[in-house]
């Protein structure tokens, strides 16, 4: 907190309301002048008392412009006047409340026509209905923005005039977010897999041929295409000839991603997105999302290729998230921030004098050429690293052959990291959100697969323990862990991407009582969730009304909810002999035909649920004894196959349900091998399965 707003003896001279939220991006608001109310009905009947507008701030804890506009506006005692005269100021962190982040980010961009982002700011009636918004706003007029302070006076003398003008425009609003909805499919709509071609031409159409990706700056990792393209490749494994140009976009795009800036050379990890179109310097924040996407997507390109860049780059994100994000009780935090010491990128950014004293002669010739050392300055008369050039060349420069080379570099990357370490380090957002930790496990699980690391198994198996232990209560999951206590009622995504991470997870060693487990948070979800004419809203039908209940399709910056829910839907279903959870899956993608055959590529995981749902998934059940069956389990691990499930049942697990108990073992080994409902006569030797696999 700004020294200004501190008393002689160094406590806060100010605290609001947002003390006791369990939110750090709330808390770091809690001693602003600003009068913050946390999101709720009491701030909204206050403002219906006073008078006055609601003024919505809605950022996050590793956002670099919240800190901005909080610094400049927020610590201000004069803009804090204002806001505390003119309005009652409500703070949501969106990563809590994704929910109202959604309602009003779509709002903005209908009110204005400019993108959303965050911060937003928004200005609402006390009955919660949006009349203006934006994102950052600076103290001065900057870039064609006004002033905060100007717009604050001319948005409360405008509420004061127009108040009664504004239900009008509510209803306006009302009406147009109800036209975003999907139209309910036609009765005779036929499912075909016209999509995914479409989806494939337009991935290359958005392609960077020279240096990966989708579009232009700011890039973005797009994880979803990547794995679509794979999926594309793998797919076409029986054409003449297989489409190696799907392979080739998906391998350059990881590729320049693991070389860029974007990517932590010395920790390991990702930052979110890089502001450049060859990912050489990113927004520096940390997302738990991101890293558990991405983490997911180059294990299956190691399978896929065998290439060991990409097993590296797994093995370092996942070495990241368990030494940086994963906490002592076994769930995951949410993020790092894109600032240190009151800087953006000051924790990974170097002086080049202070490399060089901080390595040997022969570590800095290496070390310098292959990340930029030797280039000029990057970022701020600073460098911030990527590989500059490729290992061989600098190699062959200095007279070693690349295992000399290596050395040196890895050397060197231990003792900058070490050094890195003494720093001081970008905030944590310490809150443990379910769905992103849905995320982790299953990123953890496919990654443990790929590399046959046993360390990656059981952090994923802890994160599901804190889930199952503390997130889940009385049938119903929280949305959030802070602070001690497990909050919010849980969206769409928490139910779905935690079902998705334990199914996953039992394709290393299957446990009943956490496939049950995910059988209970399907069932909430068709409970509570499903929408009559198909399909999953984000809000379950007890949770708190807003403008709108949202039904979306399309993947953002994580991947859509209804596409998980129905892809985990087909493999429960087929799994467990469960009728209700196919037929649910398919309501799924009738209901999100019309925006996935508009914009297909957008759609990549409702894409990968439309395949399986056209050609259902293999699932191969091993029984037997342990060590045999394990053994059968990691030669199949060996083939990149994503629509296929291996599940290793050792003889003596108890509590089976009755559609794996009906699949016994006959002796050392056995294997089912099932395609969606209809399975094969059993298999008692490893040659025979893999030649039914191959045919």
């Amino acid at each position: 907190m700004d020294i200004r707003h501190r008393n002689a003896d160094g406590t806060p001279r100010y605290t609001n309301r947002l003390s006791g939220q369990t939110s750090p991006y709330l808390r770091q608001h809690a001693h602003n002048p600003v009068d913050w109310h946390p999101w709720g009905e009491e701030a909204f009947a206050l403002a219906r008392e006073l008078g006055r507008p609601v003024h919505l701030s809605i950022g996050y804890a590793a956002c670099h412009w919240c800190h901005v506009l909080a610094a400049e506006s927020f610590e201000d005692e004069q803009t804090a006047r204002l806001l505390n005269e003119r309005f009652v100021n409500i703070k949501v962190d969106r990563e809590e409340r994704p929910d109202v982040d959604r309602i009003y980010q779509i709002a903005q961009q209908m009110l204005t026509h400019g993108p959303g982002g965050w911060p937003l700011t928004m200005f609402l009636t006390d009955e919660r209905r949006p009349f203006f918004g934006g994102t950052y706003f600076p103290p001065e007029p900057r870039h064609g923005l006004p002033a905060f302070r100007d717009l604050l006076q001319r948005v409360a003398r405008y509420y004061e005039a127009h108040h009664a003008e504004l239900d009008a425009q509510s209803e306006a609003l009302r009406a147009a977010f109800e036209s975003i909805d999907p139209p309910p499919p036609p009765a005779d709509l036929v499912l075909d897999a016209e999509p995914l071609e479409r989806a494939r031409a337009g991935l290359e159409r958005d392609f960077d041929a020279r240096n990966g990706g989708f579009g232009g700056a700011p890039k973005f990792p797009h994880p979803s295409s990547v794995d679509r393209l794979l999926r594309h490749w793998r797919a076409s494994a029986h054409r003449d000839p297989p489409d190696l140009q799907a392979l080739y976009m998906a391998g350059l795009t990881l590729k320049r991603m693991a070389d860029g800036g974007i990517h932590d050379v010395l920790g390991g990890g990702f930052c979110r997105y890089s502001v450049d179109e060859r990912w050489r310097i990113p927004h520096f924040e940390k997302m738990l999302y991101d890293n558990a996407w991405l983490l997911g997507v180059y294990a299956d390109a190691y399978v896929a290729s065998g290439d060991e860049l990409y097993s590296a780059v797994a093995r370092d994100t996942a070495d990241w998230m368990r030494r940086e994000m994963q906490s002592t009780e076994g769930g995951f935090y949410s993020s790092l921030d894109a600032d240190a010491a009151g800087h953006e990128g000051s924790f990974y950014v170097w002086d080049r004098d202070e490399v060089r004293a901080a390595l040997s002669a022969e570590e800095y010739a290496a070390f310098a050429p292959c990340y930029g050392l030797d280039l000029p300055a990057n970022f701020e008369g600073r460098w911030h690293l990527y590989v500059a050039r490729e290992r061989e060349s600098v190699a062959a420069e200095l007279a070693l052959n690349t295992a000399q080379l290596t050395q040196l570099l890895e050397a060197a990357r231990a003792k900058l990291l070490a050094l890195r370490e003494r720093r001081e380090r970008p905030g944590r957002d310490e809150k443990i959100l379910t769905a992103w930790n849905g995320l982790a496990i299953a990123g953890m699980a496919r990654a443990a697969r790929a590399l046959g690391c046993a360390g990656l198994e059981e952090s994923a198996s802890r994160a599901l323990a804190f889930a199952h232990g503390t997130l889940w209560h009385d049938g119903r999951l929280a949305a959030t862990y802070g602070g001690g206590q497990a909050r919010l009622n849980a969206y769409l995504d928490d139910y779905v991407f935690l079902a998705d991470g334990i199914l996953e997870l039992q394709q290393l060693r299957l446990r009943p009582a956490e496939l049950a487990f995910a059988g209970e948070l399907m069932e909430v979800v068709l409970r509570h969730f499903e929408a009559d004419d198909g399909g999953f809203f984000f809000t379950s039908d007890d949770h708190e009304p807003l403008l709108h209940r949202l039904k979306t399709f399309a993947d953002e910056a994580l991947p859509a909810g209804n596409a998980v829910a129905a892809r985990v839907l087909l493999r429960l279903g087929y799994l467990l002999g469960e009728g209700r959870y196919l037929q649910a899956a398919e309501r799924v993608v009738r209901a999100g035909w019309a925006p996935l055959s508009r914009h297909p590529h957008a759609h990549a995981t409702l894409l990968n649920a439309l395949e399986e749902l056209l050609n259902p998934p293999e699932i191969v059940i091993l029984r037997g004894e342990r060590s045999e069956i394990d053994a059968w389990r990691r030669e199949l691990e060996r083939l990149y196959a994503p629509r296929r499930m291996v599940l290793a049942v050792p003889a003596s697990t108890l509590g089976l349900p009755a559609a794996l108990e009906a699949k016994p073992p006959r002796g050392a080994a056995t294997a089912y091998l099932c395609r969606g409902s209809v399975c094969d006569a059993p298999f008692d030797s490893f040659g025979a399965l893999a030649t039914a696999l191959r045919g």
